[in-house]
């Protein structure tokens, strides 16, 4: 199942305008801010989903009965981009256990792109349900790539779910042609329709993580 956040207007408009915005994302403070804030909402949309059981809290004048999160969560992120929203989503899930992910991009003469895991730190994720949060789905193949080399060594999850500020829709397909459907929900910000030549998503953002840490050499 694949939700696209911004079909259904909300503050969230506000926060993505912020981050596509070639002026105010000069601020890498500011920008890192909006994306935390983007992980926040996106961890809020994913807990509707999640499994409940009910507990009784005592407060000062009785029993009130609430329904609580119910659900082994772990917050995975692909470094260095998704940090910003990892955080958010330990303010919404703060008891999460947690997983990094080294994944780049090798971009060959030929034009061809591969994508390199080099960095994985998790717990087990067998019966677990995931959140793994990439800024820019682009290609998809850094997050399909991941997810399989996750499973394969750590166990598979109850359920999987995907976090992405902007998706293309080259990506959104390749992650939906790769991925069993019953296992994972992609949650998006917003899905553009195009890839440059070097494979960013237009009119996207730009590079999430040079914008969030400084560009890189």
């Amino acid at each position: 199942m694949v939700h696209i956040l911004t079909n259904s207007n909300s503050v969230l408009n506000d926060f993505i305008a912020f981050l596509r915005d070639i002026d105010l994302q000069k601020n890498p403070v500011m920008f890192r801010d909006r994306m935390e804030m983007f992980g926040i909402i996106g961890g809020y949309e994913i807990s509707k989903t999640l499994d409940y059981y009910i507990k009784d809290i005592q407060t000062p004048l009785g029993i009130s009965k609430m329904n609580l999160v119910n659900t082994k969560i772990i917050i995975a992120s692909i470094l260095r981009a998704g940090l910003p929203m990892h955080q958010g989503l330990l303010k919404v899930f703060p008891y999460a256990e947690n997983a990094f992910i080294g994944a780049y991009r090798k971009h060959h003469k030929s034009n061809l792109l591969e994508i390199a895991l080099d960095y994985l730190s998790s717990p087990s994720l067998e019966g677990s349900t995931l959140i793994l949060c990439d800024p820019m789905l682009a290609t998809g193949k850094s997050i399909v790539l991941t997810l399989k080399e996750m499973i394969k060594k750590l166990g598979m999850p109850r359920h999987i779910h995907i976090l992405s500020i902007i998706a293309s829709k080259q990506g959104v397909d390749y992650v939906k042609s790769e991925l069993p459907s019953a296992h994972y929900t992609l949650w998006c910000g917003a899905v553009d329709d195009e890839l440059s030549s070097q494979y960013y998503i237009v009119p996207g953002l730009g590079d999430a993580g040079d914008l969030a840490y400084g560009p890189k050499i």
